[in-house]
């Protein structure tokens, strides 16, 4: 029997984290796991939504500064942990978020430049313990990722920032691989198709090492 797990799923504009959370949904369920939600970082609570859409405005005259959006991503990330995730897991619910704590230490460290000490003391203070039970990050060259954000739709205040900004956050990500043992990586530079694959066998992999 094994019990339900929080996943995340972790990765540049473009990489393919909305395919990667459907496609683990789809593994769920195929090993039985039916009760599985998908929750998005910032996001999914409407005071969370309201949140993220104050983040990715472009204003005229004003725009964020890297500590206030910091604060609200981490306001937002508190608002859907406490009232959907940690719920949704007591009750027995396996939960696929698209972003959690570590895209903070990638875009508002990396990118931006804030104080590693500072973004770990938030998370300190405000998750305390609670971690993702497998990080699932989505490697693809900045390059690759914009020009795919591009083909989407308008691109937000964040997908607008410089090649620069999005190859320091790449390099955050790479180096928290490296540290913790619990990140997947897979290469998202490749088709869609072949990437569902590589992520299919190895969420297989390792919800077959997860029996209790």
């Amino acid at each position: 029997m094994q019990k339900n797990k929080f996943i995340v799923i972790e990765g540049l504009e473009g990489a393919g984290k909305t395919n990667a959370c459907i496609c683990i949904k789809n593994i769920l369920n195929e090993y039985n796991f039916k009760d599985v939600i998908l929750v998005r970082q910032p996001g999914s609570t409407p005071i969370a939504e309201e949140i993220r859409e104050l983040i990715q405005k472009k204003f005229d005259k004003d725009n964020l500064i890297k500590e206030t959006e910091l604060l609200l991503m981490y306001a937002a990330r508190i608002q859907l942990v406490k009232t959907i995730i940690k719920p949704a897991l007591k009750n027995g619910k396996w939960v696929i978020s698209d972003r959690h704590d570590l895209s903070s230490l990638a875009y508002q460290g990396g990118g931006l430049g804030i104080k590693k000490t500072i973004i770990t003391k938030l998370q300190s203070f405000f998750l305390e313990d609670f971690i993702p039970d497998l990080t699932v990050y989505l490697d693809v060259s900045p390059k690759i990722g914009l020009k795919r954000a591009l083909k989407r739709n308008p691109l937000d205040l964040i997908e607008s920032r410089s090649l620069q900004f999005f190859k320091k956050v790449r390099k955050i990500y790479l180096q928290q691989i490296k540290l913790n043992k619990n990140i997947i990586k897979i290469n998202a530079n490749l088709n869609m198709q072949t990437v569902s694959e590589n992520i299919t066998k190895q969420i297989s992999n390792w919800l077959n090492k997860q029996v209790i």
